[in-house]
Order: C-alpha cells, then structure tokens, then sequence
C-alpha cells in the first residue's frame, strides 16, 4: 500500500464528532461547517476553559479545577483541530494578557513559567482526545475511560517534563502530578458518565 492510499484509509475511518453529530441536528449542513460557526465554538470553548479555571473544589490532598476535564472533553467533542485551535486561542487569550489562566493570572511570565508545561500540554491533549474522538472512542464508558487516561498522561508528561526543569524530576512528580491523581479520577469518572450521556441524547434527536 502506498503513503498516498494509507493517508486515504486512515480519512476514511474518520467519525463524526459529538460537536459535528450536535450540529448536523440543529442546521443546515452549509451552516454546521461554516467559518462563523467554527469560530463561535472556539470563542465558546475557550470562555468555558477560562471560566473553569477559576472554580476550585477544596479536595484533599490538593484543590481541584474543572480545567482538564474542560479541556479533555472540549477535545472529545470538537475533534482535532478545532479542539487544537481552541486550546491556542486559550493560550493566546492569556499570553496577551487577559485573566484567563488559573487563579485570573496572565501574561508571558504564567505560560513559560514552572506550569507552564501543563498549558502547552492542554493544547496536545486536546488534540489527541480529538484524534480518539474521530476513531469512535468516547461513545461508551469503557472507552471514555481510556481517552481520558490517555489525555490526562499527555498532561502530565508534558507538566512535569517542563516542572522538572526547574526543580528536579523527583519533586516535579511529587509536586505535580501525584496530589492530582485523585481529583483526575474524580474528573474521569464525571466524563465516563457525560461523554455516553451526550451520544445518547444525540441519536434520540435524529430519530
């Protein structure tokens, strides 16, 4: 098989996504793949990110954010590349200054600061969620369980790579990623639910 017809399957086996099944629903097929459409989902998206990052659940061992769960399903729903744009325009968002970033911080300092691993690693998660997305995973509970372990480990690896550059691997690992685990899991669980629930609702609508 030659690249050009291996590129050409792996097209083929490209689902919908939620965010594609939702639109297809409520407009006329012009309107779901229009440029205004696409860009009012990344303005909606990156609103929701910002908006979650400030929102803190007091959780032992360490407070929790909805942050990773609104990035890992922002991903699963929109797919790769408007799930991909929505991260950059978050990250965007918050380089020129708006209060968009955990806590209302901003700026340049925030984004290649000690977290700033995990920002960029929202933008790579996303984009493997939305690979998974179009592959048929997050439609049952099982493999929305496996897409968010997946997404959350590309978090991690990319947070505590760059965190232990500035204190060491051991204490990156301690400091950022251990006291998360549970509130992960937490999370994991609420998009094992979630993710199903949406499907469900979609293809009830189509009938």
């Amino acid at each position: 098989m030659t690249m050009n017809e291996k590129l050409s399957a792996a097209r083929a086996v490209r689902m919908p996504t939620l965010a594609d099944a939702m639109l297809a629903n409520i407009m006329a097929p012009s309107t779901a793949t229009s440029a205004l459409t696409k860009a009012a989902l990344v303005v909606f998206g990156s609103l929701l990110l910002a908006v979650s990052a400030q929102f803190k659940i007091p959780l032992y061992p360490v407070p929790v954010t909805g942050q990773t769960l609104v990035v890992l399903l922002i991903g699963m729903t929109y797919g790769p590349r408007l799930g991909g744009i929505t991260m950059a325009a978050y990250l965007f968002e918050g380089a020129i200054g708006l209060p968009v970033f955990a806590g209302g911080a901003a700026g340049m300092a925030v984004l290649f600061g000690p977290t700033g691993g995990y920002l960029f690693g929202f933008l790579l998660a996303a984009v493997a969620m939305g690979y998974l997305a179009e592959r048929g995973m997050g439609r049952s509970v099982v493999s929305t369980v496996i897409a968010m372990v997946i997404g959350n480990m590309v978090i991690y690896l990319c947070g505590a790579s760059w965190l232990a550059g500035f204190i060491g691997f051991g204490k990156a690992m301690a400091a950022g990623v251990l006291p998360f685990l549970y509130g992960d899991a937490l999370k994991l669980a609420v998009a094992a639910g979630l993710m199903p629930l949406a499907w469900r609702a979609v293809k009830a609508a189509q009938k």
